[in-house]
């Protein structure tokens, strides 16, 4: 079960960025899910939920998960969204976005200065 794995990196990393910039909550953190990293969005989500149970810096905390759909391309030129025959010319084309998870964003509240 890698969505474990998953969910506890993100929820370290989002802990990190709060934690370096002297958050008093974390709010969301914004994760691009490539379909091609074969990972159940709604599984990690569980998961984060179950980290930062007992976490007060994540008490509303929202794991908020954006599919990506794969991009490809081949020698040929082909540039699209297929991922196992190019329509051009019958190649396998090379998937270049599609298979990552990325946070993209952790919004966290801090005090406010004097």
């Amino acid at each position: 079960m890698h969505e474990y794995s998953i969910a506890y990196d993100l929820y370290a990393t989002a802990k990190k960025a709060a934690l370096d910039h002297n958050a008093m909550q974390v709010k969301k953190i914004r994760v691009d899910v490539g379909k091609m990293a074969m990972v159940n969005p709604e599984q990690v989500i569980f998961l984060f939920d179950t980290i930062k149970e007992d976490d007060p810096l994540f008490t509303a905390a929202i794991l908020d998960c954006t599919e990506i759909e794969p991009e490809t391309k081949c020698p040929c030129g082909y540039e699209g969204n297929e991922i196992y025959v190019c329509p051009r010319c019958g190649g396998l084309p090379s998937v270049v976005r599609g298979r990552e998870i990325v946070v993209t964003n952790v919004e966290i509240e801090v005090a406010d200065s004097p």
